[in-house]
């Protein structure tokens, strides 16, 4: 059962582990709202980087070495001691099963041993719930989660409920980013990597497909997107014996462009269902990786000004995987009292709309929620 609590101040821990980042956060609560005390994310990359994509079996090795060197550098950080803590938030799905465990059982220890509440985040509540980190919003709200692991559109009523307006059905756009790059030769995360190169690349050389336009709804779909890259420098690479500069360059810039146009396309048809359902328009806000980049941010944000409709981006380093946001998404339920017990079991499928069917597909950075 649900216990409101009213505290002047708590401090939260938040551990986050489900995939290849290593993150540990203090985060601090009180009647004005929060303020994240510190932040420590230790990358995996240089332990994958030679395999091309995460490995399960090294990521989860790692982070068991790596969790408790990360928390005790953020509570340092932080400069409180492990006493301090009022509660421990801990990621407990959806991803890479083993990387979620060796999160969830080093805080289940934790929690038994400094006898703290113990509460189970869902890794994709806390991107969802970051504008009320940053900003404050009000329920409800729109979100697109836009990452290399997902990718879909909520509207966000509370801090425990979510409704899905639509999602991708295979791959999501981080991970058709990273796929892209390996294809064009590029260095990884792919999505940084292609952004550059299109900067001097035709985005009109090549005409890539705009997967699902064709339907009315919200959902997406790149996995054919990037078939018809790999297609295109096939072509290249047999009239010509391998790629220029120049075609990798317009390559780059034709893939963002299609991706760009997909997004921007959905989004508009999501604000206006959102405020078919609400009847009021929506602050809108992305967060994941893919919300980095500048032209799929700029088109969002123009078609927001152009709909009256408020924009949110929250900044780079709580897009992409971190803990600061599992504290927050922790301390949501922490102040409602909604706690977990040493029976919390990890997930690797962890749909936030519990009410519409799971999206099917599966990733490089784990099962589809």
């Amino acid at each position: 059962m649900e216990r409101s609590m009213d505290l002047n101040k708590a401090l939260i821990l938040g551990i986050e582990s489900s995939c290849d980042d290593t993150a540990a956060s203090v985060l601090e609560i009180n009647s004005k709202g929060s303020e994240i005390k510190s932040s420590i994310v230790h990358n995996q990359f240089n332990l994958h980087k030679e395999y091309g994509g995460v490995v399960p079996e090294i990521a989860a090795r790692a982070h068991a070495e790596l969790i408790d060197i990360v928390v005790e550098k953020s509570l340092k950080s932080a400069n409180v001691v492990i006493k301090d803590i009022n509660a421990i938030g801990v990621t407990a799905g959806p991803g890479l099963i083993g990387g979620v465990l060796s999160g969830l059982m080093f805080a289940k220890g934790l929690s038994v041993s400094i006898k703290k509440p113990l509460i189970g985040v869902n890794h994709l509540a806390g991107h969802a719930l970051t504008p009320r980190l940053t900003n404050k919003v009000n329920f409800p709200y729109l979100m697109l989660l836009v990452s290399g692991g997902h990718c879909q559109f909520l509207i966000v009523h509370n801090y425990n409920s979510f409704e899905r307006l639509g999602g991708t059905i295979d791959d999501a756009p981080g991970e058709a980013f990273d796929k892209a790059a390996r294809l064009l030769g590029l260095k990884q995360p792919g999505g940084p990597a292609i952004e550059e190169a299109a900067k001097t690349g035709d985005e009109d050389r090549f005409d890539l497909p705009r997967p699902l336009l064709d339907r009315e709804d919200c959902d997406f779909s790149f996995s054919g997107l990037k078939t018809a890259l790999m297609r295109k420098q096939n072509e290249l690479t047999k009239k010509q014996g391998g790629l220029f500069e120049k075609d990798v360059c317009d390559l780059s810039a034709s893939f963002q462009q299609a991706m760009h146009d997909v997004i921007v396309e959905k989004s508009i048809r999501a604000i206006d269902l959102y405020s078919k359902i609400t009847n009021r328009k929506p602050t809108f806000s992305i967060a994941g990786g893919v919300a980095a980049n500048k032209k799929i941010r700029h088109s969002l944000k123009n078609i927001c000004t152009t709909k009256k409709v408020d924009f949110l981006a929250p900044p780079l380093d709580l897009c992409t995987d971190n803990a600061a946001i599992i504290a927050y998404a922790a301390a949501e339920r922490f102040l409602h009292g909604d706690y977990d017990d040493t029976t919390l079991s990890a997930r690797p499928r962890w749909p936030l709309d519990d009410q519409k069917p799971a999206i099917l597909g599966s990733g490089k950075k784990g099962p589809k929620a």
